[in-house]
């Protein structure tokens, strides 16, 4: 799912995380498996809020350009 260097920066971010803020020492081999699961059961839903996010954007973009171009809409003689 990630790069090789991005999964191991998380790893790490994850391991000091423990140790900073649960005074825990996390090994590489929990930290790896942690972070798959965070990744099966989190990664979904944050990665559809993403694509709602981004629908939304290109919709309100998608309706600007609608009505700029109906701004300019010549009139047809009837």
């Amino acid at each position: 799912m990630f790069e090789t260097k991005k999964r191991a920066e998380l790893i790490s971010d994850l391991q000091t995380y423990f140790s900073d803020e649960l005074d825990y020492e996390l090994g590489q081999f929990d930290a790896e498996f942690l972070l798959d699961f965070l990744i099966k059961k989190l990664g979904p839903a944050f990665y559809n809020k993403g694509l709602d996010d981004a629908k939304q954007v290109l919709e309100r973009k998608v309706m600007d350009i609608s009505d700029e171009l109906y701004e300019i809409e010549m009139p047809e003689d009837s």
